[in-house]
């Protein structure tokens, strides 16, 4: 039997690449498919699996995995044109890209990085091997070859003694008990927000989402978990990481495999992740927990797949429940401060003359759609002069009181407001009769 496709094992600067390009995603789309399909082959993904997650074609996943494990990451960007014939040799063309990217104190040289001209210059000089090359085809072939002119960037590889030892224990228990394996690892921080993204519009008419300027519901972390048996992904959303969400996690994947034989969780070393109590229950419940080294959480499985998590359920969304136990309320619309009592807040009235109005349109000017409530005008009470003899004086004083209590009752009662009555034309429906302070809502 034929021993199934995978890519090679990677190193930790290539590893770390294929994560950037997946977790960002904002490279071409044939770069970050491919980069997907490599990241989903290192990670213990078997081929008809990585070709559901991408949608491509078992065949084009093998064939990116061959071609990977030949040239490395020169494979995400395919080289599908043809050309006209080269002038230089492939000897002569390896030497020069080797010359360009060499430490230039290797080669005794007294600056600090090559120009097309001094590259030149050098070439055509130097011993054992002179290349007479133009500046305009030396730039040709450096953007051929993937060299190009970039800012020097630091960088990090796995100081783990274990790292070996790790990655052959996750590969070991991916290849004997792929229906026993699971993988687990946080996804965050996930902003409750409304986020931006991208989708099919109408040309200079993209899709809207508001922004935000009082963002109060601060940031949830995914505590995803992964079968790689049934290609099966669950969740649930936490305000922090911590060693008793990662218990809890670790519970429901026992609770995947309730008959109690040995399982595997491929994790990363996170302090939340191997506590005392952590590694007491696992220990109890016949759960091994595989580690991957440091600075290389690419070995994950799981890793793959929060890719297109991000790209098809939290980029472009807008979300309208914060609930933390949900997975699509990663964003959501923010809720203006509250009002004080007797005050309104500034900005809550749309304006009749911008969009957003509630009946999506300037209202009509025309007097015969408003007809305001006139006030009832408020009776004065005629104070008898002190001479006279009229019934007010004549009246007992319980009757003067009475009086007295009413006009006091009357003045503090609310003053009724005007309600604006309007008609919608003939294509909608009427609306007759509705207060304009409920449209403002």
């Amino acid at each position: 039997m034929a021993e199934p496709v995978r890519v090679r094992r990677l190193t930790d600067q290539k590893g770390q690449k294929l994560q950037q390009i997946v977790r960002r995603s904002s490279t071409s789309a044939v770069r970050y498919r491919r980069a997907m399909m490599l990241l989903a082959s290192a990670g213990g993904n078997r081929v008809p699996v990585i070709a559901q997650l991408v949608q491509a074609d078992e065949d084009t996943v093998r064939d990116v995995i061959h071609r990977f494990n030949e040239i490395g990451l020169a494979c995400l960007d395919p080289r599908w044109a043809g050309g006209s014939p080269r002038l230089l040799k492939p000897d002569d063309e390896d030497f020069v890209i080797q010359t360009a990217t060499t430490r230039h104190t290797k080669l005794g040289q007294p600056f600090t990085h090559w120009s097309l001209r001094k590259l030149v210059a050098y070439l055509r000089k130097v011993h054992g091997c002179v290349i007479r090359i133009g500046r305009e085809a030396l730039r040709c072939l450096l953007a051929r070859r993937g060299v190009t002119f970039q800012r020097t960037k630091t960088w990090k590889e796995s100081p783990d003694p274990d790292r070996d030892a790790k990655l052959d224990r996750i590969e070991e228990v991916l290849d004997r008990f792929p229906d026993r394996v699971f993988a687990f690892d946080e996804f965050g921080p996930l902003g409750i927000r409304p986020t931006a993204g991208s989708g099919w519009a109408e040309r200079k008419h993209p899709d809207r989402v508001p922004a935000t300027y009082h963002r109060t519901h601060g940031v949830r972390y995914f505590h995803g978990c992964y079968s790689i048996g049934d290609d099966c992904l669950w969740g649930v959303n936490h305000r922090r990481k911590g060693a008793a969400n990662t218990l809890a996690a670790l519970k429901s994947i026992r609770a995947a495999r309730p008959d109690g034989t040995p399982i595997y969780v491929i994790t990363d070393n996170l302090s939340a992740h191997k506590g005392v109590d952590i590694r007491r229950w696992a220990k109890k419940n016949k759960v091994e927990l595989c580690f991957t080294p440091t600075y290389a959480s690419w070995a994950n499985p799981i890793e793959a797949h929060f890719g297109p998590l991000r790209q098809f359920t939290i980029a472009n969304s807008n979300y309208p429940n914060p609930g933390p136990a949900r997975l699509p309320a990663l964003a959501q619309r923010q809720r203006p401060p509250p009002r004080r009592p007797g005050r309104r807040a500034q900005g809550t009235r749309p304006h009749p003359q911008r969009e957003g109005h509630p009946l999506g349109r300037t209202p009509p000017r025309s007097s015969s759609l408003t007809k305001p409530v006139t006030r009832p005008a408020r009776q004065a009470v005629s104070q008898p002069s002190r001479g006279s003899a009229g019934p007010a004086a004549r009246a007992p004083e319980s009757l003067r009181a009475e009086s007295r209590n009413r006009t006091a009752a009357a003045a503090l009662k609310p003053k009724p407001t005007f309600v604006q009555t309007m008609t919608v034309s003939n294509e909608a429906s009427a609306i007759r009769g509705m207060p304009l302070t409920s449209m403002r809502a």
